[in-house]
């Protein structure tokens, strides 16, 4: 009996070891409050572009790098009203998060608190531009696109490994449009007081990645550079 119950304590010693030390289920894509995940990015969710890298999925946190919490809002009228960092997913369906990652106003890109994980920041105008240039002005968007998705006949090729996918977004005055058919991600430069740059990909093929600007109430997906 004695050998019996060092051998039980031996193992109920190590169980504990490896749950200090993270031998158990990975925490750095999950949950860190009922909203959403962690503010963390592991190193598998990167590619390398030219000579930038970027994170291959969209942002899915729903906390500030200091760990403040991200509102989420749901209801229209409280989204188009907003002037701070803000957070949903489209159509408010969870489901939806867990494939496209969250949408995000502007706000939120340009918190000083930190949108973006440690070790990245969200890319301004200028690095989305030397992006477009390694790829190729007229093709960009169609490397960068994913290969499934899109519907009708939009798919990509997605060479860059950039696996971009058409998220949709929500409007300034809270409507959501265009799952399966665009994809809009935000900038961090400010064009005016009420408008910041981003970039689409369209459901049409071989659509430059044009810049423009949009109001910044709206939602928009998010992608991070590495700093």
């Amino acid at each position: 009996m004695k050998k019996v119950s060092l051998i039980l304590s031996a193992v109920v010693m190590t169980a504990m070891m490896l749950s200090s030390c993270g031998g158990g289920a990975s925490n750095e894509e999950g949950s860190s409050n009922e909203e959403g995940s962690s503010n963390e990015e592991g190193s598998s969710n990167e590619v390398t572009i030219g000579s930038q890298v970027w994170t291959s999925k969209n942002l899915d946190v729903a906390t500030y790098r200091n760990g403040d919490v991200i509102p989420q809002v749901q209801y229209e009228n409280a989204w188009e009203k907003l002037t701070t960092g803000a957070w949903c997913y489209y159509d408010n369906d969870a489901s939806n998060g867990t494939k496209y990652g969250k949408l995000y106003n502007w706000y939120a890109v340009n918190d000083p608190r930190g949108l973006a994980p440690d070790g990245w920041h969200i890319p301004t105008n200028e690095e989305w531009t030397s992006l477009e240039n390694h790829l190729g002005e007229k093709v960009a968007g169609t490397k960068m696109k994913s290969t499934s998705g899109w519907k009708q006949y939009s798919n990509g090729t997605n060479e860059s490994g950039f696996s971009g996918l058409p998220g949709g977004y929500r409007s300034s005055s809270g409507t959501f449009r265009d799952i399966g058919k665009n994809g809009l991600w935000w900038s961090s430069t400010e064009v005016s007081p009420n408008y910041a740059w981003y970039r689409p990909y369209f459901h049409r093929q071989l659509w430059p990645l044009s810049r423009y600007s949009y109001g910044k109430k709206s939602g928009f997906s998010v992608r991070c550079l590495r700093d």
